[in-house]
């Protein structure tokens, strides 16, 4: 039992009686009392104020709640956009906060129904259509308006409709279309329709927790998100974007309408002042810095990178790379129907890597058909031992054709390679601009160097690791592992650790940073004196099992060679947002802000930094968390150095939100777990093919 006054030390008792006649005595003692930042208070604060959203007829969808009169339709009437809003109540160095910010939840005016239909306009019993529906709703997030709940569709049971029968929790049977009129008041008109089949919330680490899945009526289920079609709709896409990328002054106006609609409700205010919580109604005022200009070394040049913009694409194709990479020995397969394509590309390589001192050889051309069978064979007989890249145009984005390409190459004839969509050769204006980056992205494939900046740090390597979670399939989770094995951070190793599904601490850490100073001593020659860790993709409440699990991996090896180790937490998602004020009115923070003070805990060393420059909508921050350090790097340095890496991402002439190693990890993990889903040949290991 919980209380906002100050309880008199000594016991409580109260009587009772039960329906039968019979006495109950409730004792009840003094325990202690909390601060209001105890984990038990802050968990009740949370919970009262979400009760205090549903008090207000706010519309839960998920964790968030949404305000269904603040809806607006897109696309000729076939899409809802509802906004709502995040909320936490968290301690901070000095007070309570309560963090919140804006969100926005899609939804389709057609059910899942409507979508089988369309496909199925002449039978359900063909096999075809099945895999072609199958392909369109598996996977998808549907949301049922009778209970406000989402769930994702894992599979499709045609063998089952709403006139079967079902179980209720009192053992009694009934059938799916008596069960929704009697608990929803929902009729369903077609009773030979599908059932959707749902496992439920995926738990990590729960895949042998047995559960009965859920089935859904497709009638009743909305899906949620965009599909393809309604993204092709290029107007209503720049409308929708203009509704839900809020700048910083309209988020503000925003979120400070919210709070003043708590203020003026009575009900909610009676819910609140129960327990004597107010809100301020203003954001709270902290003070930032600005680091100092990155300086970008490319091979004959170095120019400064200012907070705005952050961006340095047209020197880094106007001048030599840092390290190049030679196209002597390369094939170029494309479609007979896109045979213009494939020269137009040419021409275009032709034309943008000279300045960046890249040569350009003779390319083997061939021609086959779309489907992924005549890739493949062609490619058997056309690559060889010398062959240093492949190019494929490909006829369109569909991702078996992709997928069956990519694994050929990575793992059964493993070669660096590159595919292009033909239509993005076609477009004229800005064809020169995406070769350049074809370009530059070949060179890095291959083991060149776009540029490097200067850590400031020697003999330092930096390790980025992050997971990917199979949650559509539910199939093994992949570690992506990525180190850098010189001083420069210019040449990078990779590997990945399959693990079961769900899993996000990773094992075998040890192996992987063991092969990762093998390749180190092969460039540099002497062991690294320390190592930096960046570790993605884990929340607060894994710190601990980061500093019990994954961290001895490390130190156990790293203790034999007298390395030092400092492990840092990314966190990108955050709900935090940092405004400034600036030509009479609230805009992003520019490239290099970094906040230390008032928002970071007590019990951590944290920080965070606005490492890269927005034009649309609201920057967001990155937040970081220094759990192990033996190194004693003082804030300053591991700030600087932290951003100093976001410009280390050789797939953008710019900042990223995150360290280029962390990156790196990313990409790699969501590379083999999405496109090839097993390992891929380790004399891939020292480039970056993944990119």
């Amino acid at each position: 039992m919980l209380s906002t006054q100050k309880q008199v030390l000594k016991n409580v008792e109260l009587v009772s009686w039960t329906r039968d006649g019979g006495i109950v005595k409730i004792t009840v003692h003094f325990s202690k009392e909390l601060r209001p930042t105890h984990p038990d208070c802050l968990r009740y604060y949370n919970i009262l104020f979400r009760r205090t959203l549903k008090l207000m007829n706010f519309k839960q969808i998920g964790r968030n709640y949404y305000d269904e009169n603040s809806k607006e339709n897109f696309c000729d009437n076939r899409l809802e956009a509802w906004r709502g809003y995040v909320t936490s109540v968290l301690p901070y160095e000095h007070s309570l906060t309560l963090c919140s910010d804006i969100c926005h939840k899609l939804l389709r005016l057609e059910t899942a129904y409507d979508i089988i239909m369309r496909r199925c306009e002449k039978s359900l019993q063909d096999k075809y259509i099945r895999e072609e529906v199958s392909k369109e709703l598996v996977g998808l997030i549907v949301f049922t308006r009778y209970n406000n709940k989402t769930y994702r569709v894992d599979a499709i049971n045609w063998d089952q409709s709403p006139r079967d029968t079902f179980k209720k929790s009192d053992g009694s049977e009934i059938t799916f279309v008596e069960y929704y009129m009697q608990q929803y008041n929902q009729i369903i008109t077609d009773l030979d329709q599908p059932l959707l089949v749902s496992q439920g919330r995926w738990r990590k680490g729960q895949k042998n927790t047995p559960h009965e899945p859920v089935l859904l009526i497709p009638q009743l289920c909305y899906p949620t998100g965009l599909s393809d079609e309604l993204r092709q709709k290029s107007k209503d896409m720049s409308k929708l974007t203009k509704f839900m990328q809020l700048y910083p002054w309209e988020r503000k106006n925003e979120l400070e309408a919210f709070i003043n609609k708590i203020r003026v409700n009575r009900t909610a205010q009676n819910e609140l002042q129960r327990w004597s919580l107010r809100f301020d109604t203003n954001c709270l005022p902290i003070s930032g810095r600005i680091l100092r200009d990155v300086k970008i070394f490319q091979r004959d040049v170095s120019f400064g990178i200012g907070p705005q913009p952050a961006d340095w694409m047209r020197e880094s194709r106007s001048t030599p790379l840092l390290t190049v990479k030679s196209l002597s020995h390369w094939v170029l397969l494309h479609p007979r129907e896109h045979g213009n394509n494939a020269q137009s590309l040419l021409r275009s390589l032709r034309k943008v890597t000279p300045t960046m001192g890249i040569t350009v050889g003779q390319a083997n051309m061939y021609e086959v058909n779309e489907d992924p069978s005549s890739y493949i064979s062609t490619l058997r007989k056309c690559v060889t031992s010398h062959t240093n890249m492949v190019v494929c145009i490909l006829p369109d984005s569909e991702k078996h054709r992709y997928d069956e390409i990519k694994k050929f190459l990575c793992i059964h004839c493993p070669v660096p390679s590159q595919c292009v969509v033909a239509e993005t050769l076609m477009s004229g204006n800005t064809l020169l601009t995406i070769t350049t980056k074809i370009a530059q992205q070949m060179n890095c494939k291959m083991g060149g160097a776009l540029w490097k900046v200067e850590t400031g740090l020697q003999k330092t390597m930096f390790i980025g690791i992050d997971c990917f979670h199979d949650i559509v399939n539910r199939q093994k989770s992949i570690a992506g592992f990525v180190a850098s094995t010189n001083e420069e951070l210019t040449k990078w190793y990779s590997q990945c650790v399959f693990q079961e599904p769900g899993q996000e601490l990773v094992d075998g850490l040890s192996s992987c940073l063991e092969a990762a100073l093998d390749s180190w001593f092969r460039n540099v020659q002497q062991q690294p004196d320390s190592v930096v860790v960046y570790r993605d993709g884990v929340g607060d409440g894994q710190l601990q099992a980061l500093l019990d699990h994954e961290i001895p991996q490390l130190v156990s090896h790293l203790r034999k060679h007298q390395v030092k180790l400092t492990f840092i937490v990314v966190k990108k998602r955050i709900n935090t947002r940092f405004f400034v004020q600036s030509q009479g009115r609230l805009q992003n923070p520019p490239s290099g802000t970094v906040i230390d003070v008032a928002l970071t805990r007590e019990e951590w060393y944290d920080f965070y930094i606005v490492s890269q420059s927005s034009k649309h909508g609201t920057v967001t921050p990155t937040h970081y968390n220094v759990i192990y350090d033996t190194i004693c790097l003082d804030p300053d340095t591991v700030q600087r150095l932290t951003y100093k890496l976001c410009h280390m991402y050789y797939n953008f002439p710019g900042t990223i939100r995150v360290p280029a190693p962390c990156h790196y990890a990313h990409k790699l993990a969501y590379f083999v777990g999405q496109n090839i889903q097993q390992e891929p040949h380790n004399s891939l290991s020292n480039c970056l093919y993944y990119l």
